[in-house]
């Protein structure tokens, strides 16, 4: 198949977090028709994914080091099907829904350069190529899976949904929150009185946190609420959930108390009780541009005419997890735009420009 085609074909194999099995059974078929070994881990009853982490090593020159490359087989949740249609050089759904070119761009483009790794253009240096699971539900995959396994120093994740150049050195912490009120339910008309509103509560604490950009780099966001059984009853419950990140993980601890505190607050205010949890997807990293791996990336990135961008982020990746783990990665931009709408787009130039780069990594990871 070519580029086209595998994108097409991974895109309209549906595979929401959780469902990860069928395009998981796709990419082992299609790497064992290479003559790879394909290898599952175990972290699909830890993840909730529909399978574990594939796995495959491409072998380089005796002695060569190796590198990494990771694309994610999720995707954020479907409200209807794929039907992917070329016009004009761009893909899209041709229904309304994501396309699933976050991360099916960095996938495909994975499976073909497998394809000329396993053929006709040996790596110049080892490859182990890695597909995670459950990446858009806090990175569950990649943070399961066991780095120690690997041989490679360092890796590349193709996955930041940018134009074709972008270079991911620093990435933040992410702390989600959920604070559930309990109030006392009574009939609205009647005895309203004696009830205590979850859904008061909750909406004072709204009110009174700092949310939006609080500073260049930290961000706060209440993104759900919910309760209450019917318009005529005093709500005895409303639930919210809640984000901080931020670049500097000092902040981010900062602003995740000062949201809980709030919240307990409001409890106490209206004379409820609520119960919040925490909990931190990933933590915050950042890349010297200096660095080997920002080298070698940048490298291969001018070698196909493409000027290398240094950017910071406010969304996490798989690169977040590997940076925890000790594993230096460097998220590169795979030119998907409007990631996560029905709008989800990527030209098919963009595709082949990051093959080219993918294909050029290995030569400058062995000079390096």
């Amino acid at each position: 198949m070519s580029l086209a085609q595998t994108f097409a074909r991974l895109c309209e194999i549906e595979s929401p977090s959780g469902a990860e099995g069928a395009i998981a059974a796709f990419l082992r078929a299609e790497l064992e028709a290479l003559g790879l070994a394909v290898t599952e881990d175990g972290t699909a009853p830890e993840t909730g994914a529909g399978s574990g982490n594939l796995m495959a090593r491409i072998p380089g020159p005796p002695g060569a080091r190796a590198v990494m490359l990771c694309s994610h087989i999720d995707t954020v949740p479907l409200t209807d099907r794929v039907e992917v249609e070329l016009a004009d050089g761009v893909f899209r759904n041709r229904r309304d829904a994501v396309l699933g070119a976050d991360d099916k761009a960095g996938v495909a483009v994975m499976v073909e350069a497998a394809r000329e790794w396993a053929g006709p253009r040996p790596p110049a240096c080892g490859i182990e190529l890695v597909f995670t699971t459950g990446e858009e539900i806090g990175l569950r995959g990649a943070h399961a899976f066991d780095v120690g396994g690997l041989d490679s120093e360092l890796g590349f994740v193709l996955d930041h949904a940018a134009p074709i150049g972008r270079m991911v050195l620093a990435a933040p912490t992410y702390y989600a929150v959920r604070a559930e009120f309990r109030g006392r339910a009574a009939h609205a008309g009647i005895r309203p009185e004696d009830g205590r509103s979850a859904i008061a509560a909750a909406a004072k604490a709204v009110d009174s946190m700092r949310l939006g950009r609080l500073d260049p780099e930290t961000t706060a966001n209440v993104g759900l609420i919910g309760g209450g059984a019917a318009a005529n009853v005093v709500p005895e419950r409303c639930a919210i959930e809640a984000e901080v990140r931020s670049l500097d993980d000092g902040r981010a601890s900062e602003a995740v108390s000062a949201m809980v505190d709030t919240i307990t607050w409001a409890a106490s205010a209206t004379e409820t009780d609520v119960d919040t949890t925490v909990e931190e997807q990933f933590r915050a990293y950042r890349i010297s541009e200096t660095d080997p791996v920002v080298a070698i990336a940048s490298a291969a990135l001018r070698d196909c005419g493409v000027d290398p961008v240094p950017a910071t982020t406010g969304a996490g990746s798989d690169a977040s997890a590997f940076a925890a783990k000790g594993l230096k990665c460097v998220n590169l931009a795979v030119g998907v735009e409007a990631n996560h709408t029905p709008d989800e787009r990527v030209s098919a130039w963009a595709l082949e420009k990051v093959l080219e780069i993918a294909l050029r990594l290995p030569e400058h990871a062995a000079r390096a």
